[in-house]
C-alpha cells in the first residue's frame, strides 16, 4: 500500500508571481514558498486554480515546479495541479511532475466538455496508470467546469485505481462532500474541502483538511481553523472560521482569480500582477470592501 499519511492539513494553491514578461519570478516564488510554510501549511499545490494553471505554458510550469520543490526542500509535500482537457497532455504533465519531484498530482475534470462517466473514468485511470507510484488526487470544481463528478464515479475510482487516493471537492455542497467521504472511507480515501469558508464544516464530515486560497495571504487564520479542530477545540475552530469568512467572501466581488494576488499585495507580499487577460482590481467599491474586511480581521492597518 502506498503511504498517504502526509496527505492532510491546509494545502495552499500557491500564487504564481510573474515579472513584466509574464515569466515566473524566481525570487518571489521562493519567498512565497517560505511564507506559506512559515504560516503553517502542510502542503503546496503548484498550479492550482489560483496558481493560474490555465494560462501557463508547460516549460514555465516545469521551471516553476523545480523552483518550488527546491525551495520547499522536503519541509512539506509539493503537489502538481493538472487541468488540461486532453488525456494525452495530462499524462505528459503527470510524468513531467513526477520527474521533477512532485509528491503527488491533482487532476481537474476536463473543462468545456460534457463527458460521460465512462469517458471520465478512463481519463482519470489513464493518468493515474501513467504514474503508478505517485499518489493522485481528483479535483472536482463544478463551478469552473460546468458539471460535477458524481459520487458513484469517485467511489469507483477510489476502489478500482490503486494510486487514486484522495480528492479536493470545490462543489461547495456539503452533502456532496460528505457523500464522497462516506462512500470511500473504507479505503482511507483522503478528501479535502475546496472552499475556504467551509473548512470547519468539511472536517466535521471527515475531510482531512482543505485546499485553501486564503493560505496565500492569511495563513495564520486558515491554519488556525485546522489546528484547533485537530486539537479538539471545536468551538475555537468555528470561531476561527467565522473570523476568516468575511475576508474570504469579500473576494467574490472581484474578477476571478485576481483577488488573491490583490490581497497578498495589500499585506505587503509584493506578489505583483495576474497573467493577462486579467488585471489587478481597480480602485473602487470592490477593492474598498476587500480592504475594509481585511482591516476588521486585523490583517492590515
Amino acid at each position: 500500500m502506498m503511504n498517504t499519511d502526509f496527505i492532510k492539513g491546509v494545502v495552499v494553491p500557491i500564487l504564481t508571481p510573474i515579472d513584466g514578461e509574464e515569466r515566473i519570478d524566481e525570487k518571489k516564488m521562493r519567498e512565497q514558498v517560505d511564507y506559506v510554510i512559515d504560516g503553517g501549511v502542510l502542503g503546496i499545490l503548484a498550479f492550482g486554480s489560483n496558481g493560474e494553471f490555465y494560462v501557463i505554458e508547460e516549460d514555465e510550469m516545469e521551471r516553476g515546479l523545480k523552483i518550488m520543490v527546491d525551495q520547499a526542500a522536503g519541509r512539506v509535500p509539493v503537489y502538481f495541479g493538472i487541468g488540461a482537457i486532453s488525456t494525452k497532455k495530462c499524462v505528459r504533465l503527470a510524468k513531467m511532475a513526477v520527474a521533477n519531484g512532485a509528491s503527488g498530482i491533482s487532476v481537474l475534470q476536463p473543462m468545456f466538455l460534457k463527458p460521460t462517466e465512462r469517458e471520465l473514468f478512463l481519463h482519470f485511470k489513464t493518468i493515474a496508470d501513467a504514474v503508478p507510484q505517485t499518489p493522485m488526487l481528483l479535483y472536482n470544481n463544478p463551478g469552473r467546469v460546468g458539471y460535477t463528478m458524481s459520487a458513484g464515479l469517485v467511489e469507483r475510482l477510489a476502489h478500482e485505481v490503486e494510486n487514486i487516493v484522495g480528492m479536493k471537492d470545490t462543489s461547495g455542497d456539503i452533502t456532496q462532500t460528505s457523500e464522497f467521504i462516506r462512500r470511500t472511507r473504507d479505503v482511507n480515501f483522503k478528501v479535502f474541502g475546496g472552499k475556504d469558508t467551509l473548512l470547519y464544516a468539511s472536517m466535521c464530515h471527515g475531510a482531512v483538511g482543505g485546499v485553501c486560497t486564503a493560505a496565500n495571504f492569511m495563513p495564520e487564520l486558515i491554519t488556525d481553523v485546522y489546528n484547533k479542530f485537530v486539537a479538539g477545540d471545536l468551538h475555537g475552530s468555528l470561531e476561527a472560521q467565522f473570523k476568516l469568512n468575511p475576508v474570504r467572501l469579500s473576494m467574490d466581488g472581484a474578477s476571478f482569480p485576481v483577488a488573491a494576488k490583490d490581497m497578498a499585495n495589500l499585506r505587503g507580499r509584493d506578489i505583483g500582477l495576474p497573467y493577462t487577460p486579467n488585471l489587478a482590481t481597480p480602485e473602487g467599491p470592490v477593492l474598498d470592501k476587500i480592504k475594509a474586511e481585511m482591516k476588521k480581521a486585523g490583517l492590515i492597518d
